[in-house]
């Protein structure tokens, strides 16, 4: 058991570490490579490639079977039954394959009908899309079932190996693109590259598990009881995910509609800068499920779970406060120098995405034992009531102001979600939450508001705006975080976490 949960750590923390070099060559990635990109082929073919992607992401909804195989595999792990994995698993391809079918054929009904759908596009621009179209469909049809891959690694505790196939995917595709577009491939390769970097970390994922693992997938196995436990649960992981979804997908159609073009680029900016933070902030978080899944089937300790809670909850705490008082004090100068004056309102709009964060994220190891227990019901009447009064008062208060309406409506909605979890948390899981309030929020907030005045001084003292003097407030506001946090916020265990993170960093640099 201590061996155990020895590697567990060891495999979330260098885990985790992936996962933040990932996030970094992705935001890279987002400022720099995207724009050299639809240079070199086009804004047109970039429309068309755009086009492509979001229109199959439509039907690339997994319907929660990917967080049933994590949730059950885990169970099953935790409780050493392999038989039980082997035939969950053999049920769940099968039902993938179902739905695999079921997608084909809508994809081969769209196909014929493009031209139907897409009027505004010239002859030329259709025939292009079209090919685009093929290529990522068939990559979507043939990689769709392998969704659950990671799902197994998760559930076996193979993070490192999970996050660094996640990694060199991210990697490929980028020397793919690069080396296709260098040599005037053009759009097709663009796209081409993408599927074959997805087929190719499809390929090592299945010799990870086939090495790493002793599944051994049962086909042949059937049982309703197992498909209408499996259902269950995916329905309404599905819920979940498609409300979640609604928030930001349905916010840009509410603001066309009632206040322009020109509010729905201003949101755009702002929900790409909450999606850095939520991906920052939530990279560690799915890590956790096999831990949760083993205290409550082991011990069934709601005491257990607290403690890891409030351990998790509190570094998750320190990064999203540095995250959140860094963007409040020099976000404003980053818009500006980035996308422009114009788009300045994005900064009140992004601050209203990202502060309901700062009670969400430190929770996920809650949310984590939602899924665990099977409890998502709960959890989806939540996110539904969430995003009813999202788009009621994103179509009200849009019409008065427009993106900061909307992003208003984003922000009340969010906290409504957030007193909705903690009731499930407090009353359901029996999570003492008066407890992980005081033990995270409350003895934070004092150092977190000192770090907040700190930063807003500064800026005041330098409202210079240019890049050299963003970088020196960015520099400021972090040495000053860390200094204050260590001093008056961390306790001995995240003292040692910190320095061992920062010896790590100096090693590898030397």
């Amino acid at each position: 058991m201590g061996n155990i949960e020895v590697e567990s750590s060891r495999q979330i923390k260098l885990g985790a570490l992936v996962s933040y070099i990932g996030i970094i060559i992705n935001i890279v990635a987002g400022l720099l490579y995207t724009p050299w990109m639809i240079n070199q082929i086009g804004q047109d073919n970039f429309g068309l490639y755009t086009l492509a992607t979001s229109l199959i992401s439509i039907f690339l909804i997994d319907f929660g079977l990917g967080a049933a195989v994590s949730r059950f595999v885990s169970k099953y792990v935790s409780e050493n039954d392999q038989d039980s994995i082997n035939n969950m698993l053999g049920i769940t391809y099968k039902i993938y394959i179902i739905i695999d079918l079921i997608l084909l054929l809508s994809l081969i009904v769209v196909y014929f009908n493009l031209d139907m759908i897409y009027k505004e596009l010239t002859p030329s621009e259709l025939t292009r899309f079209e090919t685009v179209y093929i290529i990522a469909a068939m990559f979507s049809v043939i990689s769709f079932p392998f969704i659950t891959l990671n799902g197994i690694l998760t559930s076996y505790e193979k993070f490192i190996q999970l996050k660094i196939c996640d990694l060199f995917q991210k990697l490929l595709s980028i020397i793919l693109i690069t080396l296709a577009l260098l040599n005037g491939y053009g759009l097709y390769a663009l796209v081409a590259a993408n599927a074959v970097s997805g087929l190719i970390i499809i390929l090592i994922k299945l010799i990870i598990i086939k090495r790493g693992t002793t599944i051994n997938i049962n086909l042949k196995y059937s049982s309703k009881g197992m498909v209408k436990d499996i259902l269950s649960f995916s329905i309404w992981s599905t819920v979940v995910s498609v409300a979640q979804r609604l928030i930001f997908n349905i916010t840009p159609s509410i603001l066309g509609s009632i206040s322009g073009s020109v509010s729905i680029a201003l949101f755009g900016i702002a929900s790409a800068l909450e999606g850095y933070v939520y991906t920052i902030a939530n990279a560690i978080n799915g890590l956790f499920l096999p831990r949760v899944t083993r205290l409550i089937t082991r011990d069934n300790s709601s005491s257990n779970l607290l403690q890891l809670m409030i351990k998790v909850g509190r570094i998750q705490l320190l990064i999203i406060g540095l995250i959140a008082i860094g963007f409040i004090t020099v976000g404003s100068d980053f818009i500006v120098l980035w996308v422009g004056e114009e788009y300045l309102l994005s900064y009140y709009s992004a601050i209203l995405l990202i502060l309901p964060s700062i009670i969400y994220l430190p929770q996920q190891i809650g949310n984590t034992a939602i899924v665990a227990l099977n409890k998502m019901k709960l959890q989806a009447y939540v996110f539904l009531v969430m995003s009813v009064i999202n788009i009621t008062l994103s179509v009200i208060l849009s019409i008065y102001w427009g993106v900061l309406g909307a992003s208003l409506a984003i922000f009340i909605s969010y906290n409504i979600r957030n007193i909705g979890m903690n009731l499930i948390y407090h009353k359901v899981i029996n999570l003492n939450m008066v407890t992980f309030f005081k033990e995270c929020h409350i003895k934070l907030m004092v150092p977190l508001f000192i770090s907040l005045m700190m930063g807003l001084i500064v800026n005041l003292l330098l409202p210079n705006i240019s890049w050299l003097y963003l970088m020196l407030k960015v520099f400021y506001v972090v040495i000053t975080y860390l200094i204050i946090m260590w001093l008056f916020a961390m306790n001995s265990y995240e003292k040692n976490l910190l320095k061992s993170v920062i010896k790590k960093m100096i090693l590898k640099i030397y």
